[in-house]
Parts: C-alpha cells; sequence; structure tokens
C-alpha cells in the first residue's frame, strides 16, 4: 500500500565541511620573494529547518532520510578565498518537533517564518597569508577546514488545531468535518476509513477556529494498539476534545457510556511532552456529540443517554451529520470554549524575558583537563570547543603545522592545567572527546623542528634583511675605520722618528 502521509521520520543529516586554506608563495616577475597569499577555505553550508505552509506531511523524508549540505571550497593562491557551501533548507509543516536520538527537543517550529539550525557547517580553514604576522612572515602550512555537523534527529509532526474529534472508528468524525467546514476527508462505511488526521477551518459568527478528525481510537491505543498512538500526538496541542459517540452502532458489546469511558481512559493514559507545556488530555474540555441521530432508535438512546452524561458535568450535544441536526448549536458551543480557551492561554502568557548577558568568567579557561583511569594506564583528556576545533584543523603531516598547534595550546594554558593534573612528560593525553580525538605522547613546548633549519617557527632568513645598516652604524664604522688608519700612520711615525729603520748599504760600500 502506498504511504501518502508521514508525520514521525528518524533523519540522519551532516552539515557541510569547511574548505581547507592554502599555503601559497607569490611568485611574480622580478618579486621572487613575494611572500605568502594562500587564501582561506569556504564555510561548509548548514542543514536548516525551515516551515513551509505549503507541506503538510514529512513523506520526502521518509523515502530519503539522508541529508548532506554542500561543502565549503578550499582557498586558492593569489589571495583567493574559496567559496561558502550552500546551506540546504528542509522545508517542514507547522507544527513540527525535532529531537535529538536521545529523545530531548531541540526545536518547536511553530509559525510560517519559523526556522532552525539543526546541523551548523564548518569553519574554512585560514591560508598561510591569514596566519602571518609580524613574528611569523612566512608560514609554510594553511590550517584544514573544520568538519561539519551530524547527526541523527526525529521529526514529529503535531498538528495545530482548536478542536480535535476522537472516539471509536465509524463514529461518523470524518462526516462531523465534511459538513462543519470545507474539507472533504474520506468517508466510508468500514472501520479505519481515516488513516491520517484531517483538518477544516470552523466559522461561527466572528469566531474562526480549527478542527481536526483523528483516527478512530480502540481500547489499548496509549499502548500502541490500532492507530491510536500514531495520532495521539496531533491531539496534544488542541484545547478542546470532543467525543464522538455513534449512537447507532450495531456492535452488541458497545454502548455510549461504555465507548466514552473506554476514550478517556486511553486519553488518561497518554503522556504529553511535559517539555512543550502541554496539559494532561484529561484536562482539557471536553464536550460530547452523541451522533446518528436521524436514526430512530439513535435518538432514542441519545435522548436516554443525555442527562447521565450532564451529570458527570459534561456539555451533550445530540446531532446528525447526514441531517444536519443540531450542528450551528455545536460550531457555537465550540467557538465558545474555544475563546475561553485562547484567553486563558494568553493569561498564561508570562511577559518575555530579557535577553540575560552573562559575562565570561575571570578564570574560565574555556576547556577542561580530566584525569582518567582506562585500561591502558592513566590518561588525560583535553575537552573544550577551541582545543577540539584546533585539533581538527591542523595537518600532522607538516611539522610546522604541529608546533603551530603546540604554541596555541601553550598559549590557552593547556600545558599549566596539565601540570596542575600531574602530568609529566611522556603521559598520555588524548584532546577531544571519545568518539573524535587525538591522542599523543606529551612533552612540554614541544618543538617542531622546522626552526633548526631556517630559525624560528614561521620565518624565512631570505625575507629577513638583517644586513642593511642605520646611518648611525655607519657613521660609527666610518669613523671607526678612520681612527684606525690614523692610529697606524702614528704608530709608523713613531717608529721612523725612534731609528727602528735603516737603509740597506750596497756591497760597494764595503
Amino acid at each position: 500500500m502506498a504511504v501518502n502521509f508521514v508525520d514521525r521520520v528518524v533523519l540522519h543529516v551532516a552539515a557541510g565541511d569547511g574548505g581547507h586554506g592554502v599555503a601559497s608563495v607569490k611568485r611574480e616577475k622580478f618579486k621572487p620573494l613575494g611572500g605568502p597569499d594562500g587564501g582561506n577555505g569556504g564555510r561548509g553550508g548548514s542543514v536548516v529547518l525551515a516551515v513551509d505552509p505549503q507541506a503538510t506531511t514529512l513523506l520526502d523524508y521518509h523515502h530519503t532520510p539522508h541529508r548532506r549540505a554542500a561543502n565549503g571550497k578550499p582557498g586558492a593562491g593569489d589571495e583567493r578565498n574559496g567559496g561558502d557551501g550552500a546551506d540546504l533548507v528542509l522545508p517542514v509543516p507547522e507544527g513540527t518537533v525535532v529531537k535529538n536520538a536521545a529523545g530531548d527537543i531541540l526545536a518547536d517550529l511553530v509559525g510560517h517564518d519559523a526556522t532552525f539550525v539543526v546541523a551548523a557547517g564548518g569553519r574554512g580553514g585560514l591560508g598561510n597569508k591569514a596566519l602571518a604576522s609580524a613574528r611569523r612572515k612566512a608560514p609554510g602550512f594553511a590550517l584544514l577546514g573544520e568538519p561539519g555537523e551530524a547527526l541523527d534527529i526525529v521529526l514529529e509532526l503535531k498538528s495545530l488545531a482548536d478542536v480535535a474529534l476522537i472516539g471509536f472508528p465509524s463514529a461518523g468524525k470524518s462526516s462531523l468535518v465534511s459538513v462543519l467546514s470545507a474539507a472533504k476527508p474520506k468517508i466510508a462505511d468500514y472501520p479505519f476509513t481515516t488513516l491520517v488526521p484531517n483538518l477544516g477551518v470552523v466559522t461561527a459568527g466572528s469566531a474562526r477556529y480549527t478542527i481536526a478528525d483523528v483516527p478512530g481510537l480502540i481500547p489499548g491505543a496509549s499502548e500502541g494498539k490500532g492507530l491510536g498512538l500514531e495520532f495521539l500526538r496531533h491531539v496534544e496541542r488542541c484545547s478542546v476534545l470532543v467525543h464522538v459517540v455513534d449512537c447507532a452502532t450495531l456492535e452488541s458489546n458497545r454502548d455510549p457510556m461504555t465507548d466514552l469511558d473506554v476514550i478517556e481512559a486511553e486519553l488518561a493514559a497518554y503522556v504529553p511532552d511535559d517539555s512543550l507545556g502541554g496539559r494532561p488530555l484529561s484536562e482539557r474540555t471536553r464536550i460530547v456529540v452523541l451522533n446518528k441521530a436521524d436514526v430512530p432508535d439513535a435518538r432514542d438512546l441519545a435522548e436516554m443517554v443525555k442527562p447521565e452524561l450532564e451529570e458527570r458535568g459534561l456539555e451533550v450535544h445530540i446531532v446528525s451529520a447526514v441531517a444536519h441536526i443540531g450542528l450551528k448549536e455545536l460550531t457555537f458551543s465550540l467557538a465558545k470554549h474555544v475563546e475561553a480557551a485562547r484567553a486563558e492561554m494568553e493569561a498564561l502568557i508570562v511577559e518575555r524575558p530579557r535577553a540575560i548577558v552573562r559575562p565570561k568568567a575571570v578564570d574560565d579557561a574555556g576547556f577542561t583537563v580530566r584525569r582518567e583511569n582506562t585500561s591502558d594506564g592513566v590518561i588525560y583528556r583535553v575537552l573544550g570547543d577551541r582545543p577540539t576545533r584546533w585539533i581538527h584543523q591542523t595537518d600532522f603531516s607538516n611539522n610546522e603545522a604541529v608546533g603551530y598547534l603546540a604554541d596555541r595550546l601553550n598559549r590557552l594554558g593547556v600545558e599549566e592545567h596539565l601540570y596542575k593534573a600531574g602530568a609529566v612528560a611522556g603521559s598520555t593525553v588524548v584532546i577531544g572527546p571519545e568518539d573524535n580525538s587525538v591522542i599523543f605522547d606529551w612533552e612540554p613546548t614541544m618543538a617542531a623542528g622546522a626552526e633548526l633549519l631556517t630559525g624560528p617557527r614561521g620565518t624565512d632568513l631570505r625575507l629577513e634583511d638583517s644586513g642593511r645598516k642605520t646611518r648611525g652604524e655607519k657613521r660609527e664604522e666610518f669613523h671607526g675605520r678612520k681612527d684606525a688608519q690614523t692610529a697606524a700612520r702614528q704608530e709608523l711615525a713613531a717608529e721612523r722618528k725612534a731609528g727602528h729603520w735603516a737603509t740597506a748599504r750596497d756591497n760597494d760600500d764595503e
């Protein structure tokens, strides 16, 4: 059988990864040492849920439960940044509740402009142009793009209606919706004709409200029997519940009082989501509609049980969807209860709280170091958004990039906290959560080794113009040479005056 309506799906969403930065050196004629010019990577696309008035079901996600946004583009040389990945916008019906795999509610999408970013895209990696500084003039590395978020979510559709029609199968709920509103649900003379909730808009004077036809309930619906559990969630948002009782049923084991008691027991057993502010179904306004009064025996039965129902404090209406008996009184009565429920909800709405900005604590390092005892020995786990993001952006095949990571962790104070936790040289340090972490043997103030070849990390001796002297240094050097020449002349003159120099005699003079 083809599926036309789905109100609960498990969806795997994955945001796009950020583009990698690039390490590049500018190459241009007459500029052999142009410096770094690597561009940054683009941001990965996010997965966004948005309310679409045209959407009425979650059927599309039932067929394709895996959705992924686009990745960011990598950077390029000549300071060219990569393009951002496009966001993936998933349209959902109004009233969709978003939960994580553990069942915690992430968002309740109510309103035509409601949106929710369920998975954020990864940041793009920085190129070596952005990493260059006064101390790091020629970085030989770039940062990798951050992976996008990926998770499993549960989407549950809970219809937005003011009034819900509930009752046994074939009680005439769809017929009532068809005559009270312009909705045209499927109507037939066999049980479970209604397989999906049907919504209709009812006008009673100046009042307008929405009415929902919920598929028929049977004993044990709150425990999953029949279709009740699948669709009782659509009743959670309704403020008025209408018991539609079939007074013309041919089943010998059923009567209006028994049917009402069975449905009431199922409503009391069903537990709505407290996080959505829903009251128990048994505490909401309930009205009893004795249907099919156009049948003579059904009319007599309705007149017989009406006083007993009123003794319970219930409002009772005897109607016929076929003969249009008692429909006007029913619509205006429902409008009165809906208006009262709306006024009650407005009174309960507390003034919107002001946004409280809490400054970061002075001693908040932004990470924690935890000592853990495992089967392999003692490890020290570093948890925090920034350390985890930094290890994901580090290219561990590049020694200079590893050294840059060590410098960042040292400036953040990770080494100091490791010392306080009892770590020593050679201790096993794990950065990140258990499912996505990096393990290494800790050496304080790690050196990448690149500075042994080309000087300090991030520098290039070819770009260092250290041979050019200042004017004062040149003047001092000049005067030094002149003074040395003068001292040499004076020394020679003194030796000549002292007679240390003599003219060699010829052999003829002997």
